[in-house]
């Protein structure tokens, strides 16, 4: 039998990979494009680098989409995890 092979990985290239500004254009991109398919109503940031990754939100930034969102979840469909029955 052969031996499993190993991989070691670079921590510092992976943090900095995580915290690189392409990230952060991507997932702001990716953030903006949401907010549009949500509709109006929803807005998103311009990303934040923290200790380990970067991340961008959207957010309902009027009553009518809070609303819209909680009756609806419409920020749970818009990303595709809403909720799944089992049958």
């Amino acid at each position: 039998m052969a031996k499993p092979m190993r991989i070691k990985l670079n921590r510092k290239g992976v943090r900095q990979l995580l915290q690189s500004r392409e990230l952060l254009d991507t997932c702001v991109e990716l953030a903006q494009d949401a907010a549009a398919r949500a509709g109006t109503g929803y807005e998103a940031d311009q990303g934040h680098v923290g200790q380990t990754r970067v991340s961008a939100r959207v957010f309902p930034s009027s009553a009518a989409a809070r609303q819209d969102n909680y009756r609806n979840n419409t920020l749970l469909k818009v990303f595709g995890t809403g909720l799944k029955v089992r049958k």
